[in-house]
């Protein structure tokens, strides 16, 4: 991996307009070319060409390949959560939504497996250098869990639950990835591990408005 000084997914100050869709453009190319071709398809000179920048101004936003892969699953992430806005679980138990939730998050990743191995492969092989984005990823993810449990405030042990469904669903699709699980196996696994929610009372008291509530 490309040895960085500044690990940043974007600049420190806000971006303008123009610079929010250039980094737009940017994160679609990595995405293109690594859903035709995986890992080792994402060159930083073509994504350059792909997505019309220069490759100096394509580094300030992403100092290497691996920063630009991260920051492209948490962009992914960011428009998954948003279709389940639009189309929330309809499981009757937190653990159920939750489960129900990861799956259709697997399911489209499935569409997509050499995007889906080039993300994975990404976040596996970040050092520390690639924190802040990793915890992008950790946050969106996050989120879309709490989202479909129905909590905006979420008790120490139910974050504590939630970490154990993120890895568990990190290490399914890695997996699933290589071979060693087939999808209903990972089905299963997810469902087992989301019954974590059951104990530590995840079903809010009130009743579930807005969200991934459904």
């Amino acid at each position: 991996m490309e040895k960085v000084e500044a690990a940043t997914a974007r600049p420190a100050s806000p971006l303008t307009a123009r610079q929010e869709a250039r980094r737009r453009r940017i994160l679609r190319a990595s995405a293109q070319l690594a859903g035709r071709g995986g890992f080792d398809a994402v060159q930083m000179r073509e994504v350059a060409e792909s997505s019309q920048v220069a490759l100096g101004t394509l580094y300030r936003y992403f100092p290497s390949k691996i920063h630009l892969l991260v920051a492209t699953m948490q962009d992914q992430l960011e428009h998954l959560h948003a279709t389940l806005r639009k189309k929330p679980p309809t499981g009757d138990t937190p653990a159920e939504r939750v489960a129900e939730t990861l799956m259709r998050a697997f399911r489209a990743l499935q569409r997509e497996p050499h995007l889906a191995d080039a993300m994975v492969r990404a976040l596996t092989f970040a050092d520390r250098s690639v924190s802040p984005e990793v915890d992008q990823v950790s946050r969106q993810t996050t989120a879309i869990i709490l989202d479909a449990m129905g909590q905006d405030d979420p008790t120490p042990a139910q974050l504590s639950a939630v970490r154990v469904i993120e890895h568990t669903w990190h290490s399914a699709l890695i997996t699933w990835l290589s071979g060693r699980a087939s999808i209903a196996q990972v089905k299963v696994d997810i469902e087992t591990v989301c019954r974590l929610i059951d104990l530590t009372g995840g079903e809010p008291e009130r009743d579930r408005p807005g969200g991934l509530s459904g």
